[in-house]
This record gives C-alpha cells, sequence and structure tokens, in this order.
C-alpha cells in the first residue's frame, strides 16, 4: 500500500501535459494541448488536454481524466503502479507497506503477468552481471558487439543461464506461479509421460542471451532471445509468444527510450534488429526503433504516428531484403505519413555503419543518401527491369499503386509530378492509370460499403430521433455540475426573485441583491424548490460537489478530480472539456438556451437554475394535463393548480427575457 503523503506529493508533482507528451505528439490548441487519439485510429486530432485543469479527454474514445487515469487506461497499469511510475519519472520516494501474499494472489493475471515478466528481467541482468557463465558467455558476447556497460544496463540486457529450468526453479522459489510463467512464455510446460499426474518444466529462452521489449512507458511486455551456438536446429532468435500482455504486431523495439527523442527530432528511424537500435543508441542516436524482425504492421506505424508524421527506413544493401520492405513502405503511406529510405553500402547494415563511424560521420550518411520513397523505389524497380519494356511498364504501375496509398490529395499530385519526371512518362498516364486503380478498389469494397451503409442508416436514423428528443434535464444539470466545477468557490452577487402576492392578489416576482458564494446559491434554490437532480450520476457528482466546496475554502478541481473513482472522473472530465469539441446548435428549437460564459458568472447560474424551474414547471403542467381525465380528482382543482403554474412560468420566462408562443 502507498502512503497518502506518497500519493499527494505525485499529483502535487507531476503535470499532465508532460505525461501524456511521453506518449502522444501535443501542439498548442489556445491555452490547451490537442493531439492524435492513443486509443482509436484517426487521423485528424481529437485528443484535448488542460494543463490549467489537469485533465485530459479523448472525443474520438469518449475516455478522460486525470494523469493517473491516462496511464491505467493507456498502459493498463493498476493504480498503484501509476503512481509509482510517476513517482519514478519525477523522482519522487514511494512510501510503502510490503504486499501479504493474500494481496498477491489477489493480484489480476495482467499484472501477475507483468510481475514475473520484471522478476525475469532482473533474474537474467543478474546472470549476465554476477554469474560466472554470465559474464564469460553472456557479457563476452555483448562486449564482442561493441557494447558499453553503460548501454548494456540502460538496455537491460541479459542472459538466461544453460540450464534446462534454471530461471523456472528460481522464479518458482520466489513464490511466482507456473501458471503465469507458462502464460507469459517463459517456461515451456509439457506433460510428463513417466507421471500422468505431473509436469516438465523447461526454460524457453536457456543458453541465450536477453533482449527485454519494453512498452511505450518501460513495462517489461516479452523477450528477445539469441542463441550464441552452432546449432542449426536452433532459430537464431526466438520471440517471448503472443500473450496477454505482448502483442508483437503492436510493440516496437527500443520505442521506450527513443520516444523523447523520436517527439524532439521531429523523425523515427526504423530498423529491423534489436543490435541495430542499441549501436545507433550508443553513437548518440537516440531516435530508432526496431520491427524486431516482424513485417511491419498497420499497429507499430500508428504507435510511431503519435510521436512524429516522419519515418526513415534504414535497409542494408541486401536485395532480397530491399523488396521485402516496399511493402512496409506502402503501409506507412497508408497512414499517411512521410517516408523516406536510407540503405548502408553493400556489406554494412545499421549496426555495423553506425560501430565503425563516428556520429558526425553517420549523421552525414543518413542525411545525404536518405531518398524520398518514390526515389528510392524507381531506383530500386528500374534496376531490375533494365531495358525490358514490360518490366518498366510494371514498374510504373507500382510505384502509381504506392501513390494511390496515400490518403491526402494534394501529396498524391505531387508524387505523380515526380515521378513522371524521374520515369519520363506523362503526367496525364500515370493519373489515368491512378485513376484506374482507384476505381478497382472501389470496386472491391463496395458490397462491404453496401453492408456498412445499411449499419450507418440504422445507427443515423437512431441518433437522428435521439436528436429530436434532447435530454432538457440531462443538459441543464450537467450545466450546474460544470458551474460548481468551475465557479463554485466564487463569490457573485445574485439577483433573486422572491415570489410575492400583490394588492390585486396576483403573484409577482420581487428582485433581492444577495452577495454569496456560487454554491451556496445552487444548493439553496434547489433546496428551496425541493429540486433533486433527475439523473444519478449527476446527484452523486452533486453531493460530492457540494461536500468538498462546503469543507474546503480552497477549492482545487485537479485535487478534486484526482479524489474520484476513475467512472467519475472521467463523467467530470467530459463535462468540463465538452466545449473544446463543439457547440450544440439550434438549441433554442429545443426550448434550451445556452449562455456565453461572457455574461458573467452569477447571470449564467441564475438563468441556468431558472430554466431548469421552467422546464420542471412546463412538466409538471402536462402530468396535470393528464390527470385532468382522471375522474377521482377535482378537476375544478387541477386547472386551478395549472393556471397558477402558467402564470408562475410566464413570470419567470419575463424575467429570462423570452417571449413564450
Amino acid at each position: 500500500m502507498i502512503s497518502k503523503i506518497s500519493i499527494d506529493k505525485v499529483y502535487e508533482t507531476a503535470r499532465l501535459e508532460e505525461v501524456i507528451g511521453d506518449f502522444v505528439q501535443l501542439k498548442k490548441s489556445g491555452s490547451n494541448f490537442k493531439g492524435l487519439s492513443p486509443f482509436t485510429d484517426e487521423r485528424s486530432p481529437s485528443f484535448m488536454v488542460s494543463p490549467v485543469k489537469q485533465i485530459w479527454k479523448d472525443f474520438s474514445s469518449g475516455k478522460g481524466g486525470n494523469v493517473v487515469a491516462f496511464l491505467m487506461e493507456h498502459e493498463h497499469f493498476t493504480y498503484p503502479e501509476a503512481i509509482k511510475y510517476l513517482a519514478k519519472k519525477y523522482n519522487i520516494e514511494v512510501e510503502e507497506t510490503e504486499q501479504s501474499n493474500e494481496q498477491k494472489e489477489q493480484a489480476s493475471e495482467r499484472e501477475s503477468m507483468y510481475l514475473v515478466s520484471e522478476f525475469a528481467q532482473t533474474h537474467f541482468k543478474e546472470m549476465l552481471w554476477e554469474s560466472e557463465l554470465g559474464k564469460a558467455i553472456g557479457l563476452s558476447y555483448f562486449k564482442e558487439r561493441g557494447f558499453t556497460d553503460e548501454t548494456i544496463k540502460k538496455f537491460e540486457l541479459g542472459y538466461c543461464l544453460d540450464q534446462w529450468d534454471g530461471f523456472t526453479t528460481a522464479a518458482l522459489d520466489k513464490g511466482y506461479k507456473l501458471e503465469y510463467l507458462s502464460k507469459t512464455g517463459l517456461t515451456i510446460v509439457k506433460e510428463d509421460p513417466n507421471n500422468p499426474n505431473g509436469s516438465r518444466k523447461f526454460d524457453r529462452f536457456k543458453g541465450r542471451v536477453m533482449f527485454p521489449i519494453h512498452s511505450l512507458s518501460g513495462r517489461v511486455l516479452g523477450f528477445g532471445g539469441r542463441i550464441l551456438t552452432n546449432d542449426k536446429k536452433a532459430a537464431k532468435y526466438l520471440n517471448s509468444p503472443e500473450s496477454e500482455i505482448y502483442h508483437k504486431s503492436k510493440v516496437l523495439y527500443g520505442i521506450y527510450h527513443a520516444k523523447q527523442s523520436i517527439a524532439k527530432e521531429d523523425n523515427c528511424y526504423l530498423v529491423e534488429g534489436y543490435t541495430d537500435v542499441i549501436q545507433f543508441a550508443q553513437r548518440g542516436i537516440d531516435n530508432v526503433v526496431s520491427s524486431s524482425g516482424t513485417a511491419l504492421t498497420p499497429e507499430q506505424i500508428r504507435l510511431i504516428n503519435r510521436l512524429t508524421k516522419n519515418i526513415t527506413v534504414l535497409f542494408d544493401g541486401d536485395a532480397a531484403g530491399l523488396r521485402a520492405s516496399l511493402r512496409g513502405i506502402d503501409l506507412i503511406l497508408e497512414q499517411g505519413m512521410n517516408v523516406r529510405v536510407c540503405t548502408f553500402p553493400e556489406g554494412e547494415d545499421p549496426d555495423s555503419f553506425a560501430k565503425n563511424n563516428e556520429l558526425d560521420d553517420v549523421m552525414s550518411y543518413l542525411n545525404d543518401n536518405s531518398k524520398d520513397f518514390i526515389q528510392f523505389k524507381a531506383s530500386l524497380l528500374v534496376k531490375e527491369a533494365d531495358n525490358d519494356p514490360i518490366k518498366r511498364a510494371d514498374t510504373v504501375r507500382d510505384i502509381v499503386n504506392s501513390i494511390s496509398k496515400i490518403p491526402d490529395r494534394i501529396q498524391k499530385e505531387i508524387y505523380i509530378q515526380e515521378c513522371a519526371q524521374i520515369m519520363n512518362i506523362s503526367e496525364a498516364v500515370l493519373f489515368n492509370t491512378l485513376a484506374q486503380i482507384g476505381k478497382k478498389e472501389d470496386k472491391n469494397v463496395q458490397a462491404q460499403q453496401k453492408e456498412e451503409q445499411k449499419a450507418f442508416d440504422v445507427v443515423r436514423n437512431t441518433n437522428e430521433e435521439k436528436q429530436e428528443k434532447v435530454d432538457v434535464q440531462y443538459l441543464l444539470e450537467r450545466k450546474i455540475i460544470e458551474s460548481l466545477m468551475l465557479y463554485g468557490n466564487h463569490k457573485e452577487e445574485f439577483e433573486d426573485l422572491v415570489l410575492k402576492e400583490n394588492d390585486a392578489g396576483d403573484l409577482v416576482l420581487e428582485p433581492e441583491i444577495s452577495e454569496i458564494k456560487v454554491y451556496e446559491k445552487i444548493y439553496l434554490d434547489l433546496q428551496e424548490d425541493e429540486i433533486e437532480l433527475a439523473n444519478e450520476d449527476f446527484r452523486k457528482m452533486y453531493a460530492k460537489l457540494i461536500e468538498a466546496l462546503n469543507e474546503k475554502e480552497e477549492f482545487s478541481i485537479t485535487m478534486f478530480v484526482n479524489s474520484l473513482e476513475q467512472e467519475m472522473a472521467n463523467q467530470i472530465s467530459s463535462i468540463l472539456m465538452e466545449e473544446e469539441r463543439y457547440v450544440l446548435h439550434d438549441w433554442e428549437r429545443k426550448e434550451i438556451f445556452p449562455k456565453s460564459k461572457e455574461i458573467g458568472v452569477a447571470q449564467l447560474v441564475s438563468e441556468t437554475i431558472l430554466t431548469l424551474r421552467c422546464f420542471l414547471i412546463k412538466k409538471r403542467m402536462s402530468t396535470l394535463q393528464n390527470t385532468t381525465e382522471d375522474a377521482t380528482r377535482d378537476n375544478r382543482e387541477v386547472l386551478e393548480e395549472i393556471m397558477n403554474y402558467i402564470q408562475l412560468n410566464k413570470l419567470l420566462n419575463k424575467k429570462l427575457n423570452r417571449v413564450l408562443s
């Protein structure tokens, strides 16, 4: 358990925009920041961060909250893990008590798998640095690759002893369950033919040097292991299998160490292997990640897209590898990103080139030899085509096909012009080819679009019905919660309307001026009219807000949101950030009369409450009109009550400067 003092210190120190900036490329937007949603696939930013309120809102997924909520949503942290992550980031010492065995058993499956992976990382590091075999075999290998002690420790490299179950036994002795060792793939469990009730356990990575694979936040998701013997039956590199926490198609090796540099340099170098990343980082180029030998996926590209729009793909001179790389380039273009390609001299790869050259020389080479993807693809395919007209035509078609992947029309046209110049062919022909490709793709998706359209029509019709049936009371109650959050502790002059009977016996509203806090005004007015918020969530928020505002002289939105459970914090964030997304139109037709905040807090609050009262009066009148059909009630009595409500409604609307139809 983490002490409250430590938690409070973390909340006081952590800056939301800094934390989220490690995962999402944020750009200034007025007093806020905006960026692409890290939870959905989008090309237009709908993710908003408010440094003043210390809350965020993702309008594409509906998620929102404070800094801890972001880490819990994005990194699947538990609450304590999120606090510890922030404490580590801001160098805050965490006071905590050790978890009991019972608490460990209650941990979720995902958390248990993370704990097992973290133990494995620590164990492999210890074997590398402290065991004789680890130093003689594993450490020697890394030294031969040219890695310094500092680099080895930075990337937390390790070694798994060449024993059948050395790691597994160590983990079981420490109390980690075989179930999670198996689910993470660290241990292979097989039936024991000699013991039907027993099992045989093997270390998956025995005799391999270990490369831990981290998430964007630094959590250990899985491992890559390289064998050091010449066993032809064993794979040279072996990765952790797919699991609840490790999905290789969604992970990039080195992203944790590279993320800040990628955002700062506004470019990401993409390489193939672990050692390419490490050697570049050791040379001083940190904005490098690897797809870890697997084919590049859209999910991996979108991971980079959160940090930059620019990717430079680095390849060695191997022709087969270059051919395969072209598919990855098309995927990058589909995501609307800018891609350049750089190949190294024959016999060199990113690892060896960085190892054998100084930083200035490496950077000069990258800058001088990075080609636009059109130039790269043309030069590569033209060599293959040689003087064969048919192959040359196929090459042109291949390049145009890549251009067709680009979502931006202006970029498409520029690339067509460039391709025409390089390939010495007319732009008109290329544009016609591009149009043909587009038509073909359209035909392939027409059937799917029809099905999607049917589903869309159903959703649209449902939404239209909902729009016509706007819940006025919900919106007004939402505005009350927003007013309490933003202005609850403000002291304002309110013009209260007191209902009195004049000499003629008519009901009139007479003004009285009083200076009180906003939350007191709202509380007293709702209490006087015996109004209870209809929405259950708003009722809970209202109670917590009134309590907090009444107890504390200084009310902090940040501290209040931090004190709430995640679901309520998300709802509060939605309320506070909604205005950043859009302004609702045509409210007056639906008898909703929003007021700009420039009119003044007192007027805004007063008119919100008055509008709610008018709405509830109309609702009550409608109910009474229905009761006139009830023979058990005196219709004259009901009609008299209705007339009183009509008169009161007119008075309230007069105060609101509205003309009733």
